[in-house]
């Protein structure tokens, strides 16, 4: 029988062999404090690790075999509005009741609100899983996740009532888009007003493109301050859809994800509690939402990126063209080959930025049991900033990945691609958005093009420069050392001509050359610790990686400010 977790070791292997790995699990299990309280708490690292292979090991027998299955199905009925509120297509019910009879929601909360405390790297590996199973039920299943940003600025009341519910399988939402106000959440006009008389906040206005819009609890964006216009003026909210007050105007009819309900909403003086404190909304705690979001859009990237190449190989081995089978031409397998290289350079890529995630998040909370070491505040300082500067470049590259593993699976099956019945084509259609939402490509650019300015990346590039590989190895390293001096001069050529026109315009291929570079280098210590898993992807990703960072570096040599007005309109 299938098993998503078991058929694929190189999830295993992002898994076990991290050096980072015990300091994760040692901080998330607060030294192992629970064994004495909860019989499923680990005792060690070893109990914690086979805990998490154990659990991961049903998540992937469910993804294959039941959620897998249903995805057709799902794809084509989709979920339908009836009398203002989203009824599901019939099977994404079935996957929903088999996820939350084997317990998995509240996956990184604590044991005392009925979570499993996972890390944020296990969960990965849960949600890459189920995106490869069907991406659009995994955008219902995932915004679970919208829970760590209520558990980390929620009051103790708050995270005491809603948490066990989530953990329970009650479904989650975050509501920040609106028809005004897409990208530029400063505009965000629902109105929050406060109820003296019942002691509650008040919501009124509408809300655009909300992924799984009728859940049961939701996060939501709106402006507490009258008067206000800009970012200052917005409060996060949490709604319970038990109080009623919002419907469903609409769900929106997509190119793909259809078995996930994209709704536009109506809020008639519902009534809601703030999260945190007023004003903060958008410049602190949807800023922690989104960040989340978008490691799970990473995943949701990689799961495809694995649905593509599973389907490739498996129709590209059975197609006879010319008296063999058509992944034996230089042509398919070339394509397959790149498809694969990229999923591994996109998945050592997604694990590294879910540790560091792990360790600055595990160290905020134990900060507000207790005052953290010098040292602790010095890990937890760096890990944020590791984390901040690598989950643009995991949700950015991995989502282009996704689309361009999408577009090459359905080469590979030619006309048939073209066809309905094939899965390639729903895979294609569910992957297009995912360079789009929780903020396009061009806004991970943004968010990272500072890490590439002051040198952040220039400077964990150099830091894996100095990891030791086998003899074998390195020419490869040599190869990659080439391309940093280009990426650096690059940056250097850029931040010299002190032009912001300029920089804004290489920004994109400064930032693609960073992420090239990076995940190459995971590759590459991939294939030193485990060659038998991950050496033909890294060969194939270093002559991929090498020709784009060589396209961009040309680019930028003839790029200057005279250059420009042929790109201006």
């Amino acid at each position: 029988m299938a098993n998503f977790y078991t058929d694929n070791p190189e999830i295993k292997f992002e898994l076990e062999n991290s050096p980072l790995m015990p300091r994760i699990v040692e901080l998330k299990e607060r030294e192992y404090r629970d064994k004495d309280e909860y019989e499923e708490a680990p005792q060690d690292y070893a109990d914690a690790m086979e805990n998490y292979e154990n659990t991961l090991e049903i998540v992937g027998d469910i993804a294959a075999n039941i959620i897998a299955p249903n995805a057709e199905s799902v794809d084509a009925e989709g979920p339908h509005c009836e009398n203002g509120r989203v009824r599901y297509a019939s099977k994404t019910y079935e996957n929903l009741e088999a996820l939350i009879k084997a317990g998995m929601n509240g996956v990184t909360m604590p044991r005392k609100y009925n979570g499993l405390n996972f890390p944020m790297t296990v969960y990965s590996a849960a949600n890459e899983m189920v995106s490869c199973a069907d991406a659009s039920f995994e955008n219902i299943w995932s915004l679970q996740d919208c829970v760590e940003t209520l558990y980390e600025f929620g009051s103790e009341d708050q995270l005491a009532r809603f948490i066990p519910r989530v953990c329970n399988g009650e479904t989650m939402s975050m509501d920040l888009t609106e028809p005004d106000a897409g990208s530029d959440l400063q505009s965000v006009m629902l109105k929050a007003t406060f109820d003296e008389e019942n002691n509650c906040w008040r919501l009124n206005g509408s809300k655009r493109f909300i992924t799984n819009g009728d859940s049961d609890i939701h996060l939501v964006l709106a402006r507490s301050e009258a008067g206000t216009k800009d970012g200052r003026g917005l409060s996060m909210f949490i709604y319970d859809k038990r109080d009623g007050g919002v419907d469903v105007r609409r769900i929106e009819n997509k190119l793909g994800i259809h078995g996930s309900p994209t709704c536009e909403l109506v809020y008639k003086n519902a009534k809601a509690e703030i999260c945190g404190s007023r004003k903060l909304g958008l410049i602190k705690y949807v800023m922690a939402l989104m960040n989340g979001a978008r490691l799970g859009i990473a995943a949701q990237s990689v799961g495809l990126s694995q649905a593509a190449y599973n389907e490739a190989v498996a129709y590209a081995n059975d197609r006879q063209q010319f008296g063999k089978a058509i992944i034996n031409f230089p042509a398919v397998y070339e394509m397959i080959s790149n498809i694969k290289a990229k999923l591994d350079a996109g998945r050592a890529l997604l694990y590294q930025t879910s540790r560091y995630v792990d360790i600055y998040k595990a160290l905020d909370d134990i900060a507000r049991e207790r005052k953290l070491t010098p040292e602790e505040r010095a890990e937890q300082k760096k890990y944020a900033k590791l984390a901040d500067a690598f989950t643009p470049l995991a949700k950015g590259m991995n989502s282009e990945y996704a689309n361009q593993n999408g577009y090459d699976c359905i080469q590979v099956h030619g006309g048939s691609g073209f066809m309905l019945e094939y899965a390639c084509q729903r895979i294609y259609r569910d992957a297009r958005i995912t360079s789009i939402y929780e903020g396009t490509t061009q806004l991970q650019v943004v968010a990272a093009i500072r890490y590439v300015t002051t040198g952040m990346y220039s400077q964990v590039i150099s830091d894996f420069e100095q990891q030791t590989v086998s003899e074998d190895l390195c020419p490869y390293m040599d190869r990659l050392k080439v391309m940093a001096a280009k990426f650096n001069a690059d940056i250097e050529a850029v931040k010299a001509a002190g032009d912001q026109d300029l920089l804004d315009i290489c920004a994109r291929h400064l930032y693609e050359e960073a992420g090239n570079l990076i995940m190459a280098h995971l590759l590459l210590q991939n294939a030193n610790k485990a060659p038998e898993l991950f050496a033909k992807s890294m060969n194939v990703y270093m002559n991929l990686a090498e020709s784009e960072v060589e396209k961009h570096h040309n680019f930028i040599a003839r790029m200057d400010a005279s250059q420009l007005d042929a790109y201006r309109k």
